[in-house]
């Protein structure tokens, strides 16, 4: 009897020893030194069988020193193999009995998803953009719209080098939940780091790992505001953040950001008319312009923060794409009343969610406890990870290299844009955006690109107010996508 006669025993022993479409019964022998490991190649072969029904669900996979002596591997091989099997969901383990294949899920109709495609939204808006950036067809690079950049210009071996010397020298310590305040001695390298940049931080009186900037930002939202609150924003800034203030019922007011900084008279007046709680702000390189606060407007700012009694909320997410001698706000106030926000996600890898708030203690605290009702701990494999990085080293390498990069395509993307007609009003200084001026209504033109497959972030979504604007944001790994360059072209002529 074979495996398709049904859930026999014996049938699937047999199938599962014999190639497809043999008649004889020769069994299946694993390819030793090959490319692929012995677990790897079984699990591969079981697989084949499953997904072309010569092992049916229902049927029970041969005993583990049956298969072991049929493909001539250990026994531990194939616990591994059928353990891979259960985890993606082909076999079901139960005890005492063996593992049987599982039955398929069949999709109604029979037709397989698509991948959701770009196109032109009904409205374009902060969840239309973050929506196509994420969309299954997306990469970094294959747009003018993303935040990230392409993986050609980071360093994954880098990364994954970590990965495996943590993994090798962690024992236990994986099991727990870690420290509620992070991972102590990353704590103690990030100290060091941002007393390189002047800001004294004690790693146990000043500073909470967080899981990326955008949870470090959540916090500090959650803790300080209420609806009804004033919150102070640039005007353009990062769009997320607008949907993060809505959420929470707060009022929200652009302040104009110009090249040296915001508009100081503009934000003497939103303080004194507004008395706001917060002030969000992108001192090193800026997001979108890429521009870097000056010292005249560092000081202004916190002078308007203390007359009016509101915290400063300084957001560094892109400050390791500077060169050098940025002024921060967190030097000059040492942490009185400016909290400094910062990860690694940009420079090294989007998925490594390691991020830090540094704050004066008391504030420390109560972020903190907010941080275990909220989430626990954070994951301290990826803050193991991160300090391996900064401890070896490693980091300063990669980012002088990165950075060498990024501004060698800003130069480029600049020059490629200017020949198409954009303006740009401010040469950026850093980073790997370029904010640039189309002389036409920029959603009208975004509209138009999607349809032609290209993502463009018009200037309205970096704008509280979402006002009509004629102001692009461009991601500078763009210049590598030749096709993108005359389907902009055309995009706006026809715009």
């Amino acid at each position: 009897m074979t495996a398709d006669a049904g859930p026999s025993t014996d049938g699937a022993t047999a199938a599962a020893g014999r190639h497809e479409g043999d008649a004889g019964s020769t069994p299946w022998r694993p390819v030793r030194g090959g490319a692929h490991g012995l677990v790897e190649q079984l699990v591969d072969e079981l697989s084949r069988r499953i997904e072309q029904q010569a092992l049916r669900a229902g049927s029970r996979l041969p005993s583990v020193r049956q298969m072991a002596q049929q493909a001539g591997v250990s026994r531990f091989t194939v616990v591994e193999a059928y353990e891979r099997l259960a985890a993606r969901g082909l076999v079901q383990p139960r005890h005492g009995a063996g593992f049987f294949v599982k039955a398929r899920r069949v999709r109604l109709g029979g037709a397989q998803p698509t991948p959701e495609r770009l196109t032109s939204p009904e409205q374009v808006d902060i969840a239309w953009l973050l929506r196509s950036m994420f969309r299954d067809d997306a990469t970094p690079g294959t747009s003018g719209a993303t935040g990230l950049l392409p993986a050609a210009w980071l360093d994954p071996d880098l990364v994954a080098g970590a990965v495996r010397a943590v993994g090798r020298s962690a024992g236990e310590s994986f099991l727990g939940y870690g420290h509620p305040q992070g991972y102590p001695a990353l704590r103690e390298q990030l100290a060091q780091v941002l007393l390189a940049e002047g800001i004294a931080a004690d790693p146990e009186q000043n500073l909470l790992i967080t899981s990326g900037v955008t949870h470090g930002l959540d916090l500090l939202l959650r803790l300080l505001v209420e609806p009804g609150d004033t919150v102070l924003v640039e005007d353009p800034a990062w769009y997320l953040i607008f949907g993060r203030l809505a959420a929470f019922g707060v009022r929200v007011l652009g302040v104009p950001r110009g090249p040296e900084g915001p508009d100081i008279a503009k934000l003497e007046q939103l303080a004194a008319q507004h008395r706001p709680k917060l002030f969000l702000v992108n001192s090193v390189v800026h997001n979108p312009t890429g521009h870097t606060l000056s010292a005249a407007a560092a000081y202004d700012v916190l002078r308007i923060a203390e007359r009016h009694d509101f915290l400063v909320v300084e957001d560094e997410t892109y400050a390791d794409l500077h060169p050098g001698g940025a002024i921060r706000l967190a030097t000059l106030d040492r942490l009185n009343r400016v909290v400094l926000v910062g990860g690694y996600a940009k420079t090294l890898a989007a998925s490594l969610r390691v991020g830090y708030l540094a704050a004066r203690p008391e504030l420390v605290r109560r972020l903190t406890d907010l941080k275990l009702l909220t989430g626990l701990t954070t994951v301290e494999l990826s803050e193991r990870v991160l300090h391996k990085l900064l401890q070896d080293g490693h980091y300063l390498r990669h980012v002088a290299r990165v950075r060498q990069r990024v501004d060698e395509a800003r130069q480029r993307c600049i020059k490629g844009l200017q020949r198409l007609g954009l303006r740009i009003p401010h040469l950026p200084y850093a980073g790997i955006f370029v904010w640039a001026d189309c002389g036409r209504d920029a959603e009208t033109v975004s509209r138009i690109a999607a349809e032609q497959g290209l993502l463009l972030a018009p200037g309205s979504l970096f704008s509280p107010s979402q006002s009509p604007s004629t102001m692009l944001r461009f991601t500078v790994s763009m210049i590598e996508r030749r096709d993108a360059w005359p389907l902009l072209q055309r995009v706006l002529a026809a715009a």
